[in-house]
């Protein structure tokens, strides 16, 4: 196949996918893949229609507005087009952007001296030089179009596909943000406001929880689940969902005489207050591409902590009247982008799997993909996890495959686009043999995760190391992945224990280390025997055993002799620990070759000291749940939560009616007023800790 056919394949099936998820998301308001996911494959689409003009079809996505309306309301035509907005993925395509955008005004993008003054009210545009924008949030919510004849709203319509939408007069008039009258006395005679509806994330959360309690299936997000209420047949059920409106634009009648007509984007917003909308808040008048640059990264930054879903930014040319000489594409106003916060779900293709084995002898999947960026950062290889998730995705080499970021750390698949995989494409699983040392694999009954069982597997002995020396652990400065495969396949390192007997002379043998450096490590690894028990324990591997549990266990057995004679009973009565970790401590200490380990460690005063043992604490908050909102005045969350699980309280993300207590400190977010709404008794910091007497 020549690469033009196979770019023709896959615009054939680019469109086909991106036309379903359309008329998913537009007409039946249940969406089958995330925003971020559509703008990369629509990207992709335009790129290869781009490089083959040939391949543009009449019925392309790219070559619309957007998809038809649904059909339960009238249908009615917009006196001005609701235009959709073209994406900038980052700071360098908002350039280029700028770049276009001075080009078609026949400006150069020299800066030059402006009134600073002037430039914060809006009132000037230097001639050359940069340009003034208004930066504003785009929320993730639904496109209302509200026309007002003589200051009384007669329509709201939904966007649709930007030239007619859907009459939803009646549920926009049950949204408290949208003034049925103007606030002025002497209105216009015909305005058109657009904007955005939206549901803050409490009421989203507190929706979802009533149709979970009824049996219905939650809504995805908060932007599907105020596109369904404004579609509800029935008023009743959207004035209950107390959605929101912000306005962010007004189109001013031609000719009116009634009042001085706005002049730029930042003298709408303030018109708009003046008739009694709301706008946002944190919107900003910025000069330049600095600025904006600053104001997009501050939000991309805190976002989270809005009380609504944000995807972006929305950065939008000030004057009306370099807006009007700028104009339009066939589908963007030129004078406005709107600038994406990096994705949290892309799609790519995987152009391998390979079986990587862990320190306890998993073995995972992990594909190979086409670099992609996710979050911030160049991703080229995700986690399948297991077997059983292999076989759940139908995984092949070649697919096109949504990646995200668990925890915003880890890359793993999350679906397969089965729609875009290539008649050639390979299906994979797991081998039956280590591909590290050739041993047959095992699968414990029970345990979704395949094993490597021989103990002396080079890619377990690595991992080992590697755990051991790691910043939470042993904290040995220097001892890298490189490093540590060196020492295991040249110096023949098999435990921990080795390490502390390795000599400069050895190390000076290996790649890239010199005398000095070799001097250094060997320096740093036996600076780590005076590291505390609690450290040595989690660099142990023990299955189960984290930060957190390796100091609650080292706090009740001081040293690893008593926690070797301990019993899985006593280790289960611990509180946070339980049984599954009591039987896998146990099981780990009884092992032989774990006892010879750690009578190596002990000659070398591996740990140097025991832990001192810690004086118990009265458990005054048993089965009380707490939950923690804002920033507390001097405790961190991490101390908070656990200063109230040390007195037996358990600390959970999310207000409930069983939430006993909501801590609350500045800034604090959305669940604060979730808890004021079910009358939750709220705390200070000083009041929690005065919940202990002995504190």
């Amino acid at each position: 196949m020549t690469g033009e056919e196979a770019a023709e394949q896959r615009a054939r099936e680019l469109r086909v996918l991106l036309q379903k998820a359309s008329i998913a998301y537009y007409v039946y308001d249940a969406p089958i893949m995330e925003d971020s996911v559509y703008d990369r494959l629509y990207r992709e689409l335009q790129e290869l229609e781009r490089a083959y003009p040939h391949l543009i079809t009449s019925d392309s996505p790219t070559q619309r507005v957007g998809e038809k309306p649904a059909s339960q309301f009238p249908t009615v035509l917009h006196r001005i087009p609701l235009y959709s907005l073209e994406n900038a993925f980052n700071l360098e395509e908002l350039r280029q952007w700028q770049e276009r955008l001075l080009r078609v005004l026949g400006r150069s993008p020299d800066p030059a001296p402006h009134d600073l003054e002037d430039h914060r009210a809006g009132r000037t545009e230097s001639v050359q030089g940069e340009l003034d924008y208004v930066c504003e949030l785009k929320i993730d919510g639904s496109a209302l179009a509200l026309t007002y004849v003589d200051g009384v709203l007669q329509r709201g319509a939904t966007r649709g596909d930007g030239r007619s939408g859907e009459d939803i007069t009646q549920n926009v008039r049950t949204i408290r943000s949208i003034p049925l009258r103007l606030a002025i006395p002497d209105p216009p005679p015909l305005v058109e406001v657009r904007g955005e509806a939206y549901l803050s994330i409490a009421e989203f959360e507190r929706i979802n929880a009533e149709r979970r309690s009824a049996g219905d299936p939650p809504f995805a997000n908060p932007r599907n689940c105020a596109a369904g209420t404004l579609r509800q047949l029935d008023s009743r059920i959207v004035a209950a969902r107390k959605l929101s409106f912000f306005a962010y634009t007004l189109h001013w009648p031609e000719g009116w005489g009634g009042g001085d007509p706005p002049q730029t984007q930042w003298d709408c917003l303030q018109q708009l207050k003046t008739f009694g909308f709301k706008t946002n808040p944190l919107s900003r008048l910025c000069r330049g591409l600095e600025e904006v640059g600053q104001f997009y990264e501050q939000w991309r930054a805190a976002r989270r902590e809005l009380p609504y879903a944000s995807d972006g930014v929305v950065v939008k040319l000030n004057q009306l009247q370099l807006q009007e000489e700028a104009g339009f594409t066939q589908k963007f106003p030129r004078w406005a982008i709107a600038l994406k916060y990096p994705a949290e779900e892309v799609p790519t293709r995987i152009r391998a799997i390979v079986a990587s084995v862990g320190r306890t002898g998993a073995v995972t999947p992990v594909a190979e993909l086409e670099p992609v960026v996710l979050a911030g950062t160049t991703v080229s290889r995700a986690s399948l996890h297991n077997a059983d998730r292999l076989q759940e995705l139908d995984v092949h080499i070649g697919d096109t495959a949504i990646i995200r970021k668990a925890g915003e750390i880890i890359p793993e698949v999350v679906s397969i686009l089965k729609e875009l995989r290539p008649a050639d494409a390979i299906p994979y699983t797991l081998p039956r043999h280590c591909p590290e040392c050739g041993t047959p694999l095992v699968r414990p009954e029970g345990e979704a995760v395949t094993r490597c069982p021989n103990p002396n597997c080079p890619a377990k002995l690595r991992g080992q190391l590697q755990h051991w020396a790691s910043r939470e652990a042993l904290d040995i400065e220097g001892l890298g992945e490189k490093l540590v495969a060196q020492l295991v396949d040249k110096l023949g390192v098999v435990t921990v224990a080795d390490l502390y007997r390795l000599t400069p002379e050895q190390l000076q043998g290996l790649e890239r280390m010199g005398s000095r450096s070799s001097q250094k490590l060997v320096q740093a690894i036996q600076s780590s025997r005076r590291q505390p028990w609690e450290r040595v324990l989690y660099g142990l591997g023990i299955p189960h055993v984290g930060v957190v549990t390796a100091k609650t266990l080292a706090s009740h057995f001081p040293s690893p002799d008593q926690l070797a004679q301990a019993s899985p009973e006593a280790i289960a009565q611990i509180y946070g620990l339980g049984a599954e970790i009591g039987e896998a401590v146990a099981a780990w200490f009884a092992d032989p070759e774990h006892r010879q380990l750690l009578e190596a460690l002990k000659e070398l005063g591996i740990p140097a000291t025991p832990t001192q043992e810690v004086v118990a604490v009265n458990r005054v908050l048993a089965g009380q749940k707490f939950v923690i909102t804002g920033t507390l005045p001097t405790l961190s969350r991490a101390q908070a939560k656990a200063w109230i699980e040390s007195r037996g309280g358990k600390v959970t993300a999310s207000v409930s009616r069983q939430t006993n207590y909501v801590v609350v400190g500045s800034e604090a977010g959305s669940k604060l007023e979730q808890a004021q709404r079910l009358g939750i008794p709220l705390l200070t910091e000083a009041e929690l800790l005065a919940l202990d007497p002995n504190t």
